[in-house]
């Protein structure tokens, strides 16, 4: 059993770097690279002042440099607070003042929105920008960017995080107020984790769709399903996800089917 999520990647890693580990559309990533890419990044939060329980919020869709984002934040000892870029300004304003973040890792087209936060929270925003070119018109300033990562150790840095301490804060839809953070541990994913992969017979000759938004809890399945079994995690355009006649092509053409060595 894995004592951090991390370890799950790292561990396919060094069995077989070259395996696929996440895809979308022509853009995918081997264990190998996510290891090494997450490890870079780690380096770069942790040179910015990242200790321990520190959080920092992704805001981004859904793609391959996202998954290298969590698990950087995991990697540097900080605890992930994903946000909805559907989210509207105000409500990821209060949740950016509930958990102060030392940290907004951003990419996509989020500049617009991520303006409209800085202007409403309290908390300063010291962002990090997870594509290799700048948005055009954005206002805010970046501190790095995807092209500063080759400037870091692809190695695994030390981690002092234990299995108890806290993995990702997840907000509530707030429908009768303030939206309220909810504290997840590594250990409470991890069983989690092992039981559904049990359960379902996951092996690494599967592959698993990524559907629900980053900010929704079954993420965490999709995301450390695949990577605890070694499978390949496909993840889901939000454009295919509200259309079922594109997701069943999706699922078709991903070979979404099942076929673990379980």
């Amino acid at each position: 059993m894995a004592g951090l999520l991390q370890d799950y990647v790292t561990a396919q890693a060094e069995k077989r770097p070259q395996a696929t580990a996440v895809v979308l559309n022509q853009d995918r990533l081997t264990y190998g690279e996510l290891d090494a890419l997450s490890n870079r990044l780690a380096g770069i939060l942790r040179d910015g002042g990242c200790n321990p329980g520190d959080r920092v919020c992704l805001l981004m869709p859904k793609s391959p440099a996202a998954i290298v984002g969590l698990l950087a934040i995991y990697k540097a000892d900080a605890i992930y607070v994903p946000l909805d870029p559907l989210s509207p300004a105000p409500r990821l304003a209060r949740m950016v003042d509930s958990c102060e973040p030392c940290w907004v890792l951003a990419a996509g087209p989020v500049a617009p929105l991520l303006d409209d936060i800085a202007r409403q929270t309290r908390v300063p925003l010291s962002v990090g920008w997870l594509a290799p070119e700048r948005e055009e018109g954005e206002t805010f300033r970046a501190e790095f960017s995807w092209a500063d990562l080759p400037g870091y150790p692809a190695a695994p840095p030390g981690y002092r995080n234990t299995p108890q301490d806290a993995a990702h804060i997840l907000f509530t839809s707030g429908s009768t107020g303030t939206p309220k953070g909810v504290v997840i541990t590594h250990s409470n994913v991890i069983h989690f984790i092992e039981w559904a992969k049990e359960y379902f017979g996951m092996g690494p000759s599967d592959r698993v769709s990524g559907h629900f938004p980053l900010n929704f809890d079954l993420s965490m399945f999709d995301i450390f399903g695949a990577f605890a079994a070694g499978a390949e995690l496909h993840l889901v355009p939000p454009e295919t996800n509200i259309l079922p006649n594109k997701l069943a092509k999706f699922i078709r053409d991903s070979e979404l089917e099942p076929h673990g060595e379980g």
